[in-house]
């Protein structure tokens, strides 16, 4: 089966957008990122529209807590 154009775009900008939202936070997320990511490849190469590139978002610096004393 093979898909029309409009829907390998479509289906690049549902991945794309998965992608720039995602929070990688254990292997789970590690792994789910790399299937997203060989997903986005073989849909451009399948005649996405564009070769866009995922820049992945900064890792939050974490707040040590204080204890709470009263």
């Amino acid at each position: 089966m093979s898909l029309s154009r409009r829907s390998v775009e479509t289906l690049l900008d549902l991945v794309e957008n998965k992608l720039t939202s995602m929070q990688v936070i254990d292997r789970d997320d590690a792994r789910e990122l790399a299937i997203l990511e060989n997903a986005r490849r073989e849909l451009c190469s399948a005649g996405g529209k564009r070769q866009a590139q995922v820049l992945p978002f900064a890792a939050p610096a974490r707040r040590q807590s204080s204890p709470v004393t009263a």
